[in-house]
Parts: structure tokens; sequence; C-alpha cells
């Protein structure tokens, strides 16, 4: 996910992508892990584990509104965080996806940033900013600090047990490149072998090409990776679509709109869809 993708979580309902809500309280209070009928297939043993990042493994520290709002007041500028968040999604929804298949590596970033722009410019559409690019510099940065997002904390001793048994893990998100900055700060990334984002693989989530790329010499089959998540347009359908298992982290909202997933109220909880015992073949990952 991106910025703006956060209620970018569990299908949020102005947004459908990963969510920036701020949150993942909602989805604790589910009393149990919800699955697909009787008579679905029995998945395959797991041998590596790939997860979206903003929204699955780090939340925003309050709502995606609120915290365009805060920024808009150091420039001079008041919009009610409410508006603001109903905008984000508008604008989000309206945006392309976040690839640029074709474009040198060298000019990528350029090209993440000016997407970016183009979503905060529709967001604040009429506001009068002193300086439009100076305010955006200021946001661009500030969605890029530690200070702005929180670990989920099941996080760090998820990947570490996942590492104990062996499992390769993976990062497949439609963030930008910041997200390995936000990673590092919050002390995920030496738990994770592999980040793969949309705008370097040229394709986003749902589009399963971002996922044949994320397993690209990775020496496992899809069907042996299991995906979590926390949308169903992106997550479930881009996931299944390239033939990897899945199951999404979210509420009881979440599990009526997949009634054929596997949802779990929070991340600790994926370990019970895990067949791998401890211990198991370690897979040799590009780190």
């Amino acid at each position: 996910m991106h910025l703006a993708t956060l209620r970018v979580r569990g299908a949020d309902p102005i947004l459908g992508t990963p969510r920036l809500d701020g949150g993942a309280q909602s989805r604790v209070s589910a009393p149990e892990s919800r699955g697909p009928p009787p008579g679905a297939a029995t998945p395959r043993a797991v041998r590596a584990v790939s997860f979206d990042a903003a929204g699955t493994l780090f939340h925003p520290v309050r709502p995606v509104g609120e915290l365009y709002a805060t920024v808009a007041a150091r420039h001079g500028v008041a919009i009610d965080a409410a508006a603001l968040h109903a905008r984000f999604g508008d604008a989000f929804r309206a945006a392309p996806p976040l690839a640029f298949p074709g474009v040198p590596t060298a000019e990528l970033r350029g090209y993440e940033k000016s997407w970016w722009r183009d979503v905060v410019l529709r967001v604040f559409v009429g506001a009068r900013f002193a300086d439009f690019d100076v305010f955006f510099n200021d946001l661009f940065a500030f969605f890029a600090s530690a200070s702005t997002w929180r670990v989920d904390p099941d996080a760090p001793p998820l990947l570490a047990e996942l590492r104990a048994r062996g499992l390769a893990t993976l990062v497949v998100s439609n963030f930008d490149a910041r997200v390995r900055g936000i990673l590092a700060a919050l002390h995920l990334a030496p738990l994770i072998d592999r980040v793969t984002i949309s705008s370097e693989a040229g394709a986003a989530k749902p589009d399963p090409a971002i996922f044949q790329r994320a397993l690209a010499d990775l020496g496992v089959a899809p069907g042996d990776v299991l995906h979590v998540g926390d949308t169903v347009r992106e997550d479930l359908h881009g996931a299944r679509a390239a033939g990897l298992q899945v199951v999404l982290v979210g509420d009881d909202a979440l599990a009526a709109e997949a009634p054929d997933a596997v949802v779990v109220p929070r991340l600790a909880a994926i370990t019970d869809h895990l067949t791998t015992p401890l211990r198991g073949d370690h897979l040799t990952t590009p780190r």
C-alpha cells in the first residue's frame, strides 16, 4: 500500500484497500479465525510467507485524514480531518496503479513522487497554500518517517517465528520505495528476506505479475507460498490469481466480504494455518 492505500486495510468502506485508519483494534475483537466452507481444498505445506506492508505489518498512528490535516495546519490550511479522509479515498480510487512498466530504475523515485503529488492535489482541491510544493514535500517526508507509523505488535514475534520454522519472509506491497526505510526504522527489515514494491515490479496488486516478480528465483512454487494481507481485491484476489494461498487479517466485516477466505483476527493467528514443522528445510533467498 502507499499513502493513499491507508484505510488502505481490510477493505475499508471508504477506500477498499489497506487500512490507513490508524489501527487494528477492531480486528483484534474477532473471536476466532473464519475459514472457507467444508469441502475446500486442503492447503499445501507452506515454505514461504509474503505480507502486505501498510495495514498489515504496520499501521498509521492516527487515521490518514487526521495526519493530512495535521501537516496542512503547519502550512496555514485548516480542513476537517473527516473531509480529508473521504477525499483521500476518492483520490486514491481515481488514481492509476502505482506501477511504471518500462521506466528506467533511475527515474522511478521521481515517478513515485509525481504519482503522489497528483493524489494529494485531488485531496486538497480548492485549498490555498502559500506554496503547494513546499507543503507536499513536507507531507511526503512526513509519511516516510517512522513516527507516522506504529508496528503491529504481532509482527516482530511472528516474523521471528517464521524464521525459526525455516520459512522465507517476503513483503509484496503497493507502497513506494519509502517502505524500505519504514521497515528498517520499525526494526522489521532484518526479519524480511525480500521486499517487492509495485513501482519496481511494473505491476501493482491485484495484478498477479507483482507476486510472480516477488517469487522469481525463490525456488518455491506459488502454491507453497502463503500471502497475508488485509484487502479482498488487492491481497485475496491478486494472490489467488498468482496461485498463492491466502490468509486475511481483519474483523467480522472483512470476513463477511470474503466468505470463501480464511480471515483471522490478528497476525499471530496465521501460525494456525501453517503446516510446516519447526526447523524445517530453510529456503535460501536473496538478502
